[in-house]
């Protein structure tokens, strides 16, 4: 059988079904994503020396021939296995513990690399279980006498596994491979070829050329997600549109004079740029960017009003019921006085949807009979939370409404650019007037006790405070058992610290109609203190709550913990977070003390950006980010260069017609890029 990229991987010899389900755990399961696989590491074994030679604390490889392999039984029944190397210089041990079929394997009179830290105890060296490799003749090593890579693993499959698939493949797959990037964007970006790119990742010469092959593979990511995004913007940009909508100037104006506040200049933009969107014929498909409490939900009112004008319905879509409830709320206030029928349809609340001009609800609502092309616009909050068949539900074949998508997420904008490339980006970066800034406070540990005391004070004087804590329940893994747990911290609470008040619990497995009960009875001041997991980092609006409590500040990336904070600032008392961390001051300190100086979600996102990378912006990985294995969203001058050259081919070539390689490639990929 002849082997391609696309082979599954149990065509391997020695890929059992056993190894084949271990690989799966490593997202491996085809010989591209073996080839793929990016080691995260490499040892130097590179420096070869003669034993005499060798010093202490070095790392080495030395070479020779075996003259003694054998098991060592100890009194206390333990098996070492010893095997003397001789090279012209002269002798030395290795020694492993507990790998009996090493002397089977390691034969006498056999040539035989060892690499690894030479031990010396005055004139005898030795190696400690170090790696070893039986040389043939004219045989290319891969585990020693060189950089050798070390892979992601996982149990029962080690890198030196890993490395005797791969090296095979090297010689039979590459040389066949065929190169896809043209060559006038690799000669001017100084690219290696691909095989060799894929050739030098697994088994460089030297660090440099790793680097080379990185920087290759880096390219190739990040440059096939912006064709891919910017082939999605042509495709929408031919896409009929349901229906244009214009909304007359008198009506706005008493749309925006019934509002109990000025919009702000932001907003007044953006509610242009939305406007003029839904006077076109073809679909608007625009990503709405904006800090917490900005302002966004009454442009998309808004919009869905000028969607009524013209006897058009809307649909808004939340990820979850507490924030559909949460407009529900908010934008019946501002849409009643014009007679807008709005309907709540959850998985817990049944609605016609004929009978209303709006509906407001979760993913339910579209497994109801629902056809996109029968409304004006589609409002998506928090669009990144859903997933692929999800949002494809609204897009069908034949008309499209109207889409606007909403976060307030706080987005590096290279990173929007890039991943949101297929969408018109409109950011409201300005906050209404009058909103107070929230006091943020880093708490260290010798100031908890007073810091529960404080919360007291102030909750005996009518106020209110959320407590969010990063797991539901007690973690048994070892580097989670001192993170807060919020059933368990609800508890202790109760019992040793509140006794006093009320308190209640929220978390993401509880069921809709418990949410629902434990925010109501927040809400309705029924419980002084609701202790939380991050599910309360959106749609939440208590207006009496002054107090966000964080246990574990330190594991949440600083765009979250300001999503978090955003819970609170809501009425017109001065408002507090407080960061609570175990971290000494040196290692948790620098980076929290940014929600101290009180910078924006943008910011913020582009600080930890820097910091720690999109993995840990948001603390989680459901939140939209492509996973990119070689290429790295901190880098803007690969993600400019990539984008210019990905905007020249689509821009001459949009059906890649004359780029057939290109989307072959796209073609063959491992993972679709989610479509916004």
């Amino acid at each position: 059988m002849k082997l391609s990229l696309g082979t599954p991987i149990t065509k391997l010899r020695m890929v059992g079904p056993a190894y084949a389900a271990r690989l799966k755990k490593l997202e491996i399961e085809t010989i591209r994503d073996l080839l793929y696989h990016k080691p995260h590491r490499y040892i130097d074994y590179s420096l070869i020396t003669p034993i005499m030679r060798a010093q202490s604390g070095e790392t080495v490889t030395v070479q020779g021939a075996v003259v003694e392999s054998k098991n060592v039984y100890t009194k206390t029944g333990k098996v070492i296995q010893k095997v003397k190397l001789q090279d012209r210089s002269g002798q030395l041990e290795a020694t492993w513990f507990n790998q009996p079929f090493i002397p089977k394997t390691i034969k006498v009179g056999e040539s035989l690399n060892l690499s690894g830290e030479i031990e010396a105890t005055g004139l005898r060296k030795q190696l400690v279980s170090p790696e070893y490799e039986i040389v043939k003749e004219e045989k290319y090593t891969i585990h020693t006498g060189r950089l050798v890579p070390v892979y992601p693993e996982t149990e029962g499959l080690s890198s030196k596994w890993l490395r005797s698939r791969i090296a095979p493949l090297i010689k039979i797959i590459l040389p066949d491979l065929e190169e896809w990037l043209p060559d006038s964007i690799r000669e001017k970006e100084r690219l290696l070829h691909i095989e060799e790119a894929l050739a030098n990742l697994h088994f460089p010469e030297s660090p440099t050329s790793a680097e080379k092959a990185k920087k290759r593979l880096a390219f190739d990511e990040m440059f096939l997600l912006q064709v891919r995004t910017l082939l999605r913007k042509k495709a929408w940009q031919k896409r009929d549109v349901a229906h244009k909508i214009t909304v007359e100037p008198r009506k706005l104006n008493d749309f925006q004079k019934n509002l109990p506040f000025k919009l702000t200049d932001a907003q007044k933009r953006v509610t242009e740029e939305l406007l003029e969107d839904l006077s076109k014929d073809r679909p608007m498909n625009r990503l709405l960017l904006g800090d917490v409490g900005c302002g966004k939900t009454v442009v998309a009112a808004i919009g869905m009003y000028a969607s009524h004008t013209k006897s058009f319905p809307s649909v808004l879509m939340a990820p979850t019921e507490i924030l559909a409830h949460q407009h529900e709320k908010t934008i019946t206030g501002l849409l009643k006085p014009f007679n807008v029928k709005i309907g709540l349809c959850t998985a817990s609340r049944k609605v016609n949807l004929s009978d209303y001009d709006l509906i407001i609800g979760t993913h339910a609502l579209l497994y109801k009979t629902i056809e996109p092309q029968d409304f004006g616009l589609a409002v998506i909050d928090e669009q990144q939370r859903f997933g692929v068949e999800q949002r494809g539900r609204l897009i069908k074949k034949g008309k499209t409404p109207h889409i606007l998508t909403m976060t307030a997420t706080p987005i590096p904008r290279t990173v929007a650019l890039t991943l949101y490339g297929d969408l018109d980006l409109s950011i409201i970066d300005e906050m209404p007037p009058g909103r107070m800034k929230v006091k943020t406070w880093i708490v260290p540990p010798k100031k908890r006790e007073g810091a529960y005391q404080w919360i007291r004070e102030r909750i005996k004087n009518g106020e209110q405070a959320f407590i969010v804590c990063p797991l539901i329940e007690t973690s048994e893994h070892e580097s989670m058992l001192q993170v807060k747990a919020a059933t368990e911290e609800s508890i202790r609470l109760s019992k040793e610290i509140f006794p006093d008040l009320s308190l209640g619990l929220l978390h993401g497995r509880m069921k809709a109609k418990e949410k629902e009960e434990a925010i109501q009875k927040f809400r309705d001041h029924k419980t002084e203190i609701l202790v939380a997991t991050p599910v309360v980092e959106v749609g939440i609006d208590i207006p009496g709550a002054t107090i966000m409590m964080i246990e574990g500040a330190e594991r949440f990336g600083l765009a979250q913990l300001h999503q978090l904070r955003g819970r609170v600032g809501r009425g017109d008392k001065q408002s507090f977070c407080l960061l609570f961390t175990s971290l000494p001051k040196a290692e948790g300190f620098s980076r929290l003390k940014a929600l101290e100086m009180e910078k924006s979600g943008n910011e913020l996102a582009e600080l930890d950006l820097k910091l720690r990378g999109p993995g840990d912006i948001y603390g989680t990985r459901q939140h939209g980010f492509a996973d990119l294995k070689f290429a790295s969203w901190k880098d803007a001058a690969l993600i400019a260069a990539t984008r210019r050259h990905a905007h020249s081919i689509v821009e001459k070539d949009p059906k890649l017609k004359k780029h057939q390689k290109i989307k072959a490639k796209l073609g063959a990929i491992e993972k679709p890029i989610e479509p916004n």
